[in-house]
């Protein structure tokens, strides 16, 4: 199978079977979806959702939070992963967020890494979920899940990955390619056992066809 028939394959059936994918995390703006990515690093959406309404309740918007100090958010993200340096990171965006871009999540991927707490990854989702641009998120199961497919080839760095994953799929198509790949991984292709028995694109991937070799 050449590579752009696994693409076209892989494409075809996540377009047939999971046609309105979209991110777990929950929010209601720009804002909120920002600074649940920033917790969801190393932590499960499932606990950054446990987390969010109180801590929104706290700072619906980013001139609130930024008035606010790092002890207070410390309070109220405290369960999740890092909560000591994802406090700080908060307060630090809010504050960019407030006092130099008067409020607005930036719709470009420099100034959005300006902001603390915020890498490409994070920066990437914002650009495709709340701006739909052609953008795609590279996490641990994006990477994972690119390479065992076979979609990408010796990417060694999340930057590699998403280099090779945009050459291969349509501009219009980005956003959502984070989505499926992402929620592949985390509820077929997992880490430790994927689940290649119950795995739609078994006839079009690399690690099942190689699977089955030995």
């Amino acid at each position: 199978m050449t590579l752009a028939e696994r693409y076209r394959n892989v494409i075809d059936w996540f377009s047939r079977n999971m046609p309105t994918a979209q991110t777990e995390l929950h929010y209601s703006n720009a804002y909120e979806l920002l600074v649940a990515v920033i917790l969801s690093a190393q932590c499960t959406d499932k606990r950054v959702n446990q987390v969010t309404p109180a801590l929104f309740r706290r700072f619906p918007d980013a001139k609130s939070m930024a008035q606010g100090s790092v002890d207070e958010i410390f309070e109220l993200i405290k369960s999740c992963s890092f909560p000591n340096n994802k406090a700080a990171h908060l307060l630090g965006m809010a504050q960019m967020l407030t006092y130099r871009f008067d409020g607005k999540v930036p719709d470009n991927i420099e100034q959005l890494q300006q902001l603390p707490g915020v890498g490409r990854k994070t920066a990437n989702v914002i650009l495709a979920v709340i701006y739909n641009k052609p953008a795609l998120a590279v996490d641990t199961h994006v990477f994972r899940v690119s390479a065992r497919i076979g979609l990408t080839v010796n990417a060694k760095r999340p930057i590699d990955t998403e280099r090779q994953l945009v050459e291969n799929i349509a501009p219009e198509l980005l956003p959502i390619a984070h989505h499926w790949l992402i929620l592949h991984g985390r509820y077929v292709c997992t880490a430790r056992k994927p689940k290649c028995e119950s795995c739609g694109l078994s006839d079009c991937c690399a690690y099942f066809e190689n699977e089955n070799k030995k």
